[in-house]
């Protein structure tokens, strides 16, 4: 099949490598007990209890495929797993860990590049090594772009980020954006967050829209023009939330002057990539409505809790085509 011919592209696919065990040091990662009924992973002090990974998609690589096959998915990008961003921790132990994921996935995806590709992990609390790891990562291991949190150890708008921007840019490939649960290797979140999976079902949300947020007023797609960002779950609340950030631009002393304009901000805002990953066919009309088709990508968050029935939708325009543009994957 290929990148070039799949008519399905999911983006949105984290992966766990068996290889990538105990990479970070003392903040692991760790798997227990994965034949039992009480599985558990590990990342730091940061415990995740009942979720299996050995002997599913996440980590054995026909289990996935076979799943793909059954769900019509023809072609994967993959990508690090959230809880193992490793933004906060020691940067030396994370430049190591990302290199061994990248290592690991990247000849993975080669393996079965039929079906699939990878995106790297990058050690973002040290810039100079992110922007070497990316090199590396595209031009000696194949892979498609850059993968990073919403929370790092400076805003996302700082401007000790801009050499990472940049490079992306060289590079010509995009950058994915993604959250993670608040306080795995980094500061705590709302305690609020702490109950019925909050952190995941809000949290998430909110971490995205500030992501967004903080891209478009701190001036980082102003900055870098040619900046591909990719957004996970259609960018949290953004869609809904348009109207007010749009007005802040105009009603707030704080708003720059290249965000003035009448419609700036709804321009700027269409420069993102959008995951389709939301859920309900409402809110993915209202996505259409808000930011237009042209800058869509499918995906599932696949084999994960929230995955549901994966739909693929059909109108006038091409989910796979806008893949293929973003992943610089077009026919010459």
């Amino acid at each position: 099949m290929g990148l070039q011919n799949a008519k399905v592209i999911d983006i949105h696919a984290h992966a766990v490598l068996a290889e990538t065990m105990g990479a970070a040091g003392a903040y692991g990662p760790e798997l227990g007990d994965q034949d039992t009924d009480s599985p558990w992973f590990r990342v730091g002090d940061y415990r995740l209890d009942g979720v299996r990974y050995v002997g599913t998609p996440f980590m054995d690589v026909r289990a996935r495929l076979e799943r793909m096959d059954q769900a019509g998915v023809d072609f994967q990008v993959l990508s690090p797993n959230p809880l193992t961003y490793f933004h906060y921790i020691d940067a030396r132990e994370a430049i190591v860990f990302c290199r061994r994921n990248n290592d690991v996935l990247s000849e993975l995806a080669k393996a079965h590049s039929e079906r699939l590709a990878a995106a790297a992990a990058l050690p973002m609390q040290d810039v100079s090594a992110a922007c070497d790891e990316l090199d590396r990562a595209v031009n000696e291991l194949g892979m498609l772009g850059g993968y990073i949190g919403t929370d790092l150890t400076v805003p996302l708008d700082d401007p000790s980020l801009d050499p990472f921007y940049e490079k992306v840019v060289a590079l010509n490939v995009p950058l994915f954006i993604h959250p993670a649960p608040a306080g795995i290797d980094g500061p705590k979140g709302d305690p609020k967050l702490e109950r019925f999976d909050l952190d995941l079902l809000c949290g998430f949300a909110a971490q995205e829209t500030l992501a967004v947020a903080t891209l478009i007023y701190g001036g980082v797609l102003h900055r870098h023009p040619k900046l591909d960002i990719c957004i996970s779950h259609a960018a949290g609340a953004v869609p809904f939330l348009i109207g007010r950030m749009a007005a802040a631009t105009v009603k707030r002393k704080w708003s720059p002057d290249f965000l003035q304009a009448d419609g700036a901000f709804e321009e700027t805002l269409r420069r993102f990539w959008f995951d389709t990953h939301v859920h309900d066919d409402r809110a993915f009309d209202y996505l259409v409505d808000i930011v237009g088709t042209d800058h869509l990508v499918f995906g599932t968050n696949f084999a994960g809790w929230d995955q549901g029935e994966v739909k693929h939708r059909s109108g006038d325009f091409d989910l796979a085509a806008n893949a293929r543009r973003l992943l610089r994957a077009e026919s010459s």
